[in-house]
């Protein structure tokens, strides 16, 4: 019995090295028939594997926001706030606005009309001297609000 395991596992080992041997000579005239489309195979995978990893750096999602900050926690927040005349509801506009909200989910939010969101966002752009939404906040975090 253990000389008909022997066999067969040399038989085994036999075929295998033949197939390995002909996909090897097969591989190589393929690759002689075919080289110049291997090769542009090859460069379009580079090209694919870099796209990929460039369209992932570029288009990933931005982290989470961090959490708002409360008055007891921010007393430099409270001083900037006071100091430039942004009232409480402002600075939740103002939060809600660096959190990425459209002015309708503001308004969901806060549970107010959307009207009401846009004077408040145009307060705030005056007070901060900003002219868009993203230059708001940018002068928010400059001044410390966020």
């Amino acid at each position: 019995m253990k000389g008909m395991w022997a066999r067969t596992a040399a038989y085994g080992a036999a075929l295998a090295a033949g197939a390995f041997v002909l996909q090897w000579l097969d591989y190589q005239n393929l690759a002689r028939a075919f080289s110049t489309q291997l090769v542009v195979g090859l460069v379009a995978l580079g090209f694919l594997g870099l796209g990929v990893f460039v369209g992932l750096r570029l288009f990933q999602t931005p982290e989470t926001p961090p959490a708002a900050v409360s008055d007891a926690t921010a007393p430099d927040s409270r001083a900037a706030r006071e100091a430039l005349g942004i009232s409480p509801r402002e600075y939740e506009v103002l939060q809600a606005l660096a959190a990425g909200l459209s002015n309708k989910e503001i308004a969901r939010q806060l549970d107010v009309s959307p009207n009401t969101i846009k004077t408040h966002l145009a307060r705030l752009f005056e007070k901060l001297g900003a002219r868009r939404r993203t230059d708001a906040i940018m002068r928010a975090r400059h001044h410390g609000l966020l």
